[in-house]
């Protein structure tokens, strides 16, 4: 009992030490991001005269809603944030369709080489996408795809300036298949057999048995899928030149034109900028804190089994 009794104050002092080094952790990271939601709410000298105190990460001062507003007003924002949320949710939706069933095929299903074949899927990983950028480039713009003029259909060549090629060369993910793999290898086998068992077919498996309890890594996959789709910056640059088509990370080099000084108002808009850059991290914040659970969940089980 005594040595219950002493060993409890220090438990509780070093549980209280931890929590405020998680806090201060925690609170370095957060800072920036504070910093620039709430210097997106004031005027430019605000935003200046501020960063010499505590005050510029606080919501004091001529708050309002006037640097959104001129942001949607230098340039063309909402179509850059539609395209970029259109690419970024299609490439989502087919990457979870394509890499789950190839995560299934290589974890649930028994054929020959399945294990050489994930092998050079990981593999894969270590080349870097400059690597192959040129080439997919040159790919890419030789591809036919349907179109439509004058109310016909038409074959049109190259997929440049277009939704899809923005979105089909990143449906399949290494990481993704490796995760989904990973992961379906820790559902008990009993499920499919008892699947099969009762007339199920291996589709009919994976759609209505495997999936559904799949809810960690899809989570993941989807977090892990929509970062750097929403991020992509090289690739969009190579292949767009349209404003029609192109996503908001392009559209930021353009917008720092205008807010950054070279477009003849006097000055670099700091308050905008911070509006704009609100505007592009919002989505990717609203994601993980909605799926921030099924994700650290999924990664502390995904690689263990064998």
């Amino acid at each position: 009992m005594a040595t219950s009794s002493v060993r409890q104050p220090h438990e509780r002092a070093f549980r209280t030490g931890r929590f405020v080094a998680m806090v201060a952790f925690a609170a370095f990271f957060l800072f920036p991001i504070v910093f620039m939601f709430v210097s997106s709410f004031k005027p430019n000298e605000d935003v200046l005269r501020d960063t010499t105190s505590f005050r510029a990460f606080l919501p004091v001062g001529d708050i309002s809603l006037n640097n959104y507003g001129d942001v949607f007003e230098d340039v063309p924002a909402g179509l850059f944030i539609f395209n970029s949320l259109l690419i970024t949710c299609t490439t989502v939706a087919l990457g979870l369709v394509v890499n789950s069933m190839a995560g299934f095929a290589l974890s649930r299903l028994r054929w020959r080489g399945r294990n050489l074949i994930l092998t050079i899927i990981i593999a894969t990983l270590i080349v870097p996408f400059e690597t192959v950028a040129i080439p997919l480039l040159l790919v890419v713009s030789k591809l036919p795809w349907i179109g439509v003029a004058d109310g016909a259909l038409t074959i049109e060549q190259g997929w440049l300036n277009s939704y899809q090629v923005q979105i089909l060369p990143f449906a399949a993910n290494a990481f993704s298949i490796f995760l989904f793999a990973q992961f379906f290898k820790t559902l008990p086998m009993e499920l499919d057999e008892a699947a099969r068992v009762d007339g199920a077919s291996g589709l009919q498996i994976y759609w209505r048995i495997i999936m559904p309890l799949s809810g960690p890594a899809i989570a993941s996959v989807a977090i892990l899928t929509f970062l750097p789709i929403w991020n992509a910056y090289l690739w969009p640059l190579m292949v767009v030149q349209s404003e029609g088509v192109r996503p908001v990370m392009v559209g930021l080099q353009y917008f720092f034109k205008v807010a950054g000084g070279g477009g003849g108002g006097g000055g670099v808009r700091w308050g905008e900028i911070m509006a704009y850059l609100s505007l592009v991290t919002l989505p990717v914040l609203i994601l993980y804190l909605a799926l921030q659970r099924a994700f650290v969940e999924s990664i502390a089980s995904s690689g263990v089994k064998e």
